[in-house]
């Protein structure tokens, strides 16, 4: 007698949300228990989570902690923001939904499509309620035809400021700008620099 194929089960069920936020999620496949100091729920499979106004899927989503405040991401992670039209993607996601920070690990990529700014690094933190968002490792930032690169930025989304350390240059058309700390206005494109001044502009 031939043994029958394992099940898939597609789950989507409310969990224990932290007070005033939404929280959902579906998958394949769900593992887990509410044991008092063992909380945690593994999605497998097309896994995906809403908290409040932060959409989340990956191959993988653990979700921990009393009143699922961490959630931990790996497998293709693609996320957004829904009211900040934030987009970003990662190879692994870490989520706290109380202080509501983001932790983005490995090739990562995060568009701003308000601002219609992208930027990559290895590591980015995301701070949705201050709107900060720190680089770390290879950035690379993108805005119409101006290109920054730096190992270290911050970008303050509120002031629509760039603020890059760690052998920062900025590119914008043909023109060159290197210091040891460069500012980037991001609404007029301005660059404010500092230390080791150096560049070339092309007429």
């Amino acid at each position: 007698m031939k043994s029958l194929p394992p099940v898939l089960f597609f789950v989507i069920l409310p969990l224990f949300p932290l007070q005033g936020d939404t929280f959902t999620f579906k998958a394949d496949r769900m593992t887990g228990g509410r044991a008092s100091g063992k909380e945690i729920t593994v999605l497998v499979g097309n896994a995906e989570v809403r908290s409040d106004n932060l959409l989340l899927r990956a191959a993988r989503i653990e979700i921990q902690g009393e009143d699922s405040q961490f959630i931990d991401c790996t497998g293709g992670v693609w996320g957004r923001e829904e009211e900040k039209d934030i987009l970003f993607q990662t190879d692994r996601l870490r989520y706290d939904r109380k202080l509501k920070i983001a932790r983005l690990e490995g090739n990562s990529t995060l568009e701003d499509k308000k601002n219609e700014i992208v930027a990559k690094g290895r590591f980015i933190e995301y701070d949705d309620e201050a709107e900060i968002t720190v680089f770390q490792i290879s950035v690379r930032l993108f805005k119409d035809t101006m290109v920054c690169r730096s190992d270290y930025a911050v970008y303050r989304r509120n002031e629509k400021l760039l603020e890059l350390s760690g052998f920062p240059v900025v590119y914008k058309k043909n023109d060159e700008f290197r210091a040891d700390r460069i500012r980037v206005d991001l609404d007029t494109d301005d660059v404010t620099m500092e230390g080791s001044v150096s560049g070339s502009i092309k007429d």
